[in-house]
């Protein structure tokens, strides 16, 4: 029988029968180990993610002390200074006044006219892969390209873009359930070196202005709106992180599971129109993000059951992409699949603003694969990413076949 166990490599594996299990159980359920109440059911999700009795943070509203919370370790404050001021992390009126200032840069227009770089960009990353005779696919082709497009955004020049991977993989180390020392002290680290560098680039940016997302954040700065140094340097470290990790790991997840249903290989190989569905479909089978969660503002119940203020809910993205109440037969891959509302991007205030960004890349490496590499196969099987909430693999070893 398959158990809900976050840190079992059996579940890592394929975590999609436990969440059928979980939605059989109940609406929701406590989850002991992580102190969380765990959400299976799309339909409960979805809600939620738009309930504003919920909250990303609970500090707009209470001390730690006043919503039953401990405080976060001094040694980790570099971290959550970082985290905190970032969009992500906040709530109205501070995620409004910002996210206003970012969308500016991600109007459909603006990312329209991304496409023929991010494009190119695809296409010179597959061309080196077909001239070595195959490689990593997540190292050659699904890492560079979205982190040269969220760095060519932000103005990080290319000499300076090595440290980026690394830092954000370290960051997001901590958004794993119950995270090591280990974990933490790295972050804390990539937090410092990451928010040096940004600083200093912003000074320089003062000085220099471009046509850059850290020089429109400076201008509208200096032009009255409310936007702190720590906001801009969290803002720009939040769209980085999340501008690529789910775009890397759809990628790698996708072809991955394209490997594995070569029926379905076969049939985007013979046509290409099916891109567009693909890459949905391909984000609801295999979830990069597989849980988001909320704090509990105000007292709320579900299906008869009262979640105190003060708890802490998980939103289980995958289990939700995988409800059969939504999906005809969720646990098979249908690049055809038509009516296809997952949440991979979330819902609600905190959408990812990215969003159509990251269809444009997968789209764009999808294309490039095809055309570039119609036989294309997998030379070993992969490890997986000893990680729950951000699922991804190690590396995709492929060949040409």
């Amino acid at each position: 029988m398959a158990a809900f166990d976050p840190w079992d490599p059996a579940f890592l594996a394929d975590p999609y029968p436990a969440y059928a299990e979980l939605r059989a159980k109940g609406r929701v359920q406590y989850f002991e180990p992580t102190n969380q109440w765990l959400v299976p059911h799309h339909a409960d999700v979805s809600a939620l993610l738009r309930d504003r009795r919920l909250g990303r943070t609970y500090q707009h509203r209470f001390t730690h002390e006043e919503f039953g919370r401990t405080a976060p370790q001094a040694e980790h404050e570099p971290f959550h200074t970082l985290n905190d001021h970032g969009m992500l992390d906040l709530e109205p009126p501070d995620h409004t006044r910002i996210r206003r200032l970012v969308s500016k840069a991600f109007t459909p227009r603006t990312v329209e006219r991304l496409v023929p770089y991010v494009t190119g960009l695809a296409g010179e990353l597959v061309d080196r892969l077909v001239e070595a005779g195959g490689g990593d696919l997540l190292r050659d082709v699904a890492e560079p390209l979205p982190v040269a497009v969220i760095a060519e955004m932000l103005g990080i020049p290319e000499s300076d873009r090595a440290p980026l991977r690394p830092w954000s993989a370290d960051i997001c180390g901590m958004y794993e359930l119950n995270p090591s020392e280990d974990t933490a002290a790295r972050a804390v680290r990539a937090s410092v070196e990451f928010t040096e560098y940004l600083r200093e680039l912003i000074a320089e940016r003062r000085g220099k202005p471009g046509d850059d997302l850290i020089s429109g954040l400076i201008a509208a700065y200096d032009e009255g709106d409310r936007l702190t140094e720590q906001e801009m340097i969290s803002t720009c470290v939040l769209l980085l992180n999340a501008g690529h990790e789910a775009t890397v790991n759809a990628t790698v997840n996708g072809w991955y599971a394209l490997f594995r249903n070569p029926e379905q290989l076969a049939a985007l190989r013979a046509d290409h129109s099916l891109v567009p569905r693909a890459v949905e479909e391909l984000m609801r089978y295999d979830t990069p993000l597989q849980l988001f969660e909320r704090w509990v503002l105000d007292e709320i119940e579900i299906d008869g059951t009262t979640v105190p203020r003060g708890a802490e809910i998980a939103l289980l993205f995958g289990s939700a992409n995988h409800d059969p109440a939504v999906f005809a037969h969720p646990e098979r891959l249908d690049l055809t699949r038509a009516d296809n509302p997952h949440i991979s991007f979330s819902a609600g205030i905190h959408y990812c603003i990215g969003a159509p960004l990251a269809r444009i890349e997968l789209t764009a490496s999808m294309r490039a694969l095809l055309e570039k590499t119609p036989t294309l196969t997998l030379s070993k099987p992969p490890s997986r990413k000893p990680n729950f909430v951000i699922r991804g693999l190690e590396g995709l070893s492929v060949e040409l076949g």
